[in-house]
């Protein structure tokens, strides 16, 4: 009998067991570590920073009622809105670690407004030249014009070169030949790691 009463506690614990998704907010910016793919190699590669930051994707939160969802640009499907648990399932195929990222409260973002900006962006395809557009989006694009009226993300000069290095990485080489497009150095735009980088931003767990 003590058996039984002690594996139906476990059972009723285990059930409540928590999960750091139920303490997500409006807002909230998922990271995306950097996995074996070539492109999420290349972008991890050149943006690095000094906070030893390992990101190749950002998405932003939304929860309705009972419901979560991500918004954000991918490779596969351009700008959408998809529920959590696929969004976690599609990277947790690549192996990869989700971090979970909290704008701070004393920058106090529209996060209502910019989850409606981020849903006016969405069916964009994905923008693989990472040149400025306003007709496709690259993912940490996606996030900087979701903020951009309350002004939480900056534009800073890219660069396709390895930190220390003075030829361009071989990977954005191969990948803008095929594009035949010149290599963007200098021009405006983001990344997943400066964004993780920012003073405005802090770690709250991981999924």
């Amino acid at each position: 009998m003590k058996r039984i009463f002690l594996f139906v506690l476990f059972a009723i614990f285990s059930c409540q067991v928590y999960q750091p998704s139920e303490n997500l907010r409006n807002g909230d910016l998922l990271l995306v570590g950097s996995s074996e793919g070539n492109l999420s190699e290349a972008i991890n590669a050149v943006t690095q920073t000094s906070k030893k930051t390992n990101y190749s994707h950002i998405a932003m939160v939304e929860k309705s009622g009972n419901d979560i969802w991500v918004l954000h640009a991918s490779t596969e499907n351009g700008s959408e809105r998809i529920p959590l648990k696929k969004f976690i399932k599609n990277q947790k195929e690549n192996d990869v670690q989700i971090d979970i990222y909290r704008i701070k409260n004393e920058y106090s973002p529209d996060f209502d407004q910019a989850i409606l900006k981020a849903k006016s962006m969405l069916g964009k395809p994905y923008n693989y030249s990472y040149i400025l557009s306003d007709t496709a989006y690259y993912c940490s694009d996606f996030v900087y014009h979701s903020f951009i009226k309350d002004s939480i993300f900056e534009m800073n000069p890219m660069t396709f070169k390895n930190p220390g290095e003075t030829e361009f990485n071989s990977g954005w080489i191969a990948f803008y030949k095929k594009l035949n497009l010149e290599i963007p150095e200098g021009e405006p735009g983001c990344n997943p790691n400066g964004m993780a980088a920012s003073e405005k931003l802090e770690p709250i767990g991981s999924l």
